[in-house]
């Protein structure tokens, strides 16, 4: 820095603002002095008499007074913008207005030669001027702009050199602030804007805009062959949904050995502040825009509530308990039996928000446990997202699939409408519809517990809860496919086996799957439990679903992933075919065809008319299944689950609809 800001930052803030006031009176002078000169005019008095020295008093004393009442010392002015300028030239303006009606007025009392019009005209400019200018400087250096700029060549090794890709608007806030911002960890070589009518070359804060659509791919190519200086690409918030080709932009730049980020935000504004850059997940191959949230309801709906997320410490129940933070819930308590899981989600939570937060670690089928749980916290609403979920290893280990997946879920249902909870919302899965593995069979009997207690809580309005109490609760089921980045998912087994090295293990090159981001999937989880509870009586639906859009080819999502990392697919990373694993489909779908989708006025989320085995019918087949897991019959257990699932198409007073069949729209 030059010693004149070190100097004047340096000093407390009163004696900064002492300092200024000084300097201002020192500059109307100097303004007054100049503006004489200028004009050269030659006045009757002599400049340090006794007559010249009270005028220059006078007039220091009035500036000062004006100065102070328009505001000029109230003004951080390393923050000063082009409304606290206009204020100096505002103050200047009535200074200069306010001299030369006094000097008009003392000519009245006693004659004065040398004073003409010009040199208040002369006297505005100066020290409009000589006022501003170190102001202006002071912030020019002390936010660092300049002095990066300078020394650029010197911090290079230091700073990263980056290209943003967004709004023109979003790439002035961003290069103002990374030239602010202290120490600079970056540096926008260029903009690439993603406005169709963006001016190409023209200039944003000196920097240059390089590229326009639809050429920003090739353009990336070109630059990235041309040098090796740049580090980094940033994306701007909400570029992914706005431009087709954000998938290849992230390719070319993994390719070229540059870090791919996207802008959501500042941690602080000015200095010490940094940019909130989020890592570019390989969710983005979904290659379909978002579904917008509707934050105003689902905010609604959770705001001063009490939320317990079973299974918190997974992907879809973490996501939900932070997202109920933000929706401003009263306390989230998390029930999971995973301790490392419990303290990691710990780490991903905001630390403003670790108050409202409260964790047990207990197993969701320990009735004793819930009860106590449950009593305790008191919910408002309950998501159940406790699962295991990884189809070949159920397969083996089919009773803690039955122990968790289905008992789990009974006890906690069962617990939620002993506790008289408002609210149970199971977090169900496209496994579930006409199943084939254990995960599939478990997670249907779950949806049949859930369906069979909403059931009777629609026929009864007081609501059935299994020993005869009576129960307020609401059941829902929310029917999903594969969230993509979750634990387990493919996108994290594909992610590991690319960093090794490959090679990429694909069961069927025909296989195919619905995918959705966590943020999506959780939010219309929230969303289906907002529209469940403003329904009543018989026109409601015990399972809803989402909309997943189209099935994505597991092929083409390994091919894009290994492009995204920089490689060739099959050349640099091989794909392996392995065959099908047990209890897998080739394709999902996400009802089945007894079953009829319904639309609602919540956008991408259905109702399901979908049959449901009375309780009584469902309370038989868990005393068989629990028989059948005390003597470790596997063939048994599955057969009950079988025919549990039977049930429901088979005729007679087991079949009972959630409600009158019909298709179309529902209010």
């Amino acid at each position: 820095m030059t010693p004149y800001v070190e100097v004047v930052f340096g000093l407390r803030p009163d004696m900064r603002r002492a300092f200024i006031m000084i300097q201002d009176a020192v500059m109307v002078l100097v303004a007054v002095a100049l503006s004489l000169v200028l004009s050269r005019s030659n006045l009757s008095f002599e400049a340090f008499s006794y007559e010249g020295l009270t005028t220059w008093a006078c007039i220091v004393v009035s500036s000062h007074l004006l100065f102070r009442y328009c505001g000029l010392y109230n003004t951080v002015w390393r923050f000063a913008s082009t409304p606290d300028f206009f204020n100096i030239l505002k103050s200047c303006a009535i200074l200069t207005v306010a001299l030369y009606c006094a000097s008009l007025s003392f000519r009245f009392f006693k004659p004065v030669t040398g004073i003409n019009e010009r040199q208040f005209i002369v006297f505005f400019l100066v020290s409009f001027t000589i006022i501003s200018a170190p102001r202006l400087f002071y912030r020019f250096l002390r936010d660092g702009a300049s002095w990066r700029i300078l020394n650029r060549a010197a911090d290079k090794g230091l700073t990263k050199q980056a290209l943003f890709v967004g709004r023109l608007g979003e790439a002035d806030l961003i290069i103002r602030f990374t030239r602010t911002a202290q120490p600079g960890d970056y540096s926008i070589a260029g903009v690439m804007a993603i406005e169709n009518d963006a001016p190409l070359g023209t200039r944003i804060q000196g920097v240059p805009v390089v590229a326009v659509r639809p050429r920003l791919t090739e353009f990336l190519e070109d630059y990235t062959r041309g040098t090796k200086s740049l580090d980094l690409l940033i994306f701007g918030n909400g570029a992914g949904r706005e431009i087709e080709e954000y998938s290849e932009l992230v390719r070319v730049a993994r390719h070229s050995g540059i870090a791919v980020v996207q802008f959501s935000g500042f941690s602080e504004l000015g200095q010490g502040g940094k940019l909130v850059l989020d890592a570019v997940e390989m969710e983005t191959i979904l290659r379909r825009p978002a579904v917008p949230s509707d934050i105003e309801r689902i905010g609604t709906f959770v705001r001063g509530k009490r939320v317990l997320v079973t299974g918190g410490a997974g992907s879809i129940g973490r996501t939900l308990v932070r997202r109920s933070l933000e929706l401003g819930a009263e306390a989230v308590l998390v029930a999971d039996l995973s301790e490392f899981g419990i303290f990691q989600l710990s780490q991903y939570i905001d630390e403003k928000d670790h108050d409202r937060l409260k964790a047990r670690i207990v197993d969701v089928a320990d009735r004793r446990q819930m009860t106590r749980v449950i009593s305790e916290f008191k919910p408002c609403i309950i998501f159940h997202a406790a699962a295991l979920k990884h189809v070949p290893l159920l397969e083996e280990n089919w009773d803690a699939a039955i122990q968790t997946n289905v008992f789990g879920t009974l006890v906690c249902a069962e617990v939620a409408a002993k506790c008289g909870v408002p609210q149970f919302v199971l977090v169900s899965s496209d496994k579930a519809v006409d199943p084939t593995s254990v995960l599939g069979m478990t997670k249907r009997a779950a949806e049949q517990i859930v369906s069979a207690l909403h059931e009777s809580h629609a026929v009864q309005p007081n609501g059935y809860q299994p020993g005869g109490h009576h129960s307020g609760t609401k059941f829902i089921a929310v029917r999903f496919g594969n969230v993509f980045g979750s634990n387990g998912s493919v996108a994290t087994i594909f992610q590991a086996q690319i960093e090794a090295g490959g090679p990429v293990t694909i069961t069927d090159r025909r296989m195919t799957r619905y995918f959705m981001t966590v943020a999506e999937a959780v939010d219309l989880v929230i969303m289906s439990a907002a529209d469940a509870a403003s329904r009543q009586g018989r026109d409601d639906y015990a399972v809803y679903m989402l909309d997943m859009g189209k099935p994505v080819s597991i092929v083409e999502v390994a091919e894009t992933m290994i492009r995204m990392a920089g490689k060739s697919p099959y050349t640099d990373i091989p794909i392996r075919f392995t065959g099908i694993r047990p209890g897998e489909k080739l394709h999902e779908t996400l009802h089945g065809e007894d079953e009829e989708v319904v639309e609602l006025s919540t956008s991408k989320v259905f109702g399901l008319r979908t049959d449901v085995v009375d309780w009584p019918r469902v309370e038989t087949a868990l005393t068989a299944l629990r028989t059948a897991m005390k003597s470790q019959d596997k063939g048994s257990a599955l057969a009950v689950l079988e025919g549990l699932h039977q049930a429901e198409r088979s005729p007679g007073d087991a079949r009972r609809p959630t409600g009158p069949k019909r298709i179309g729209h529902a209010g």
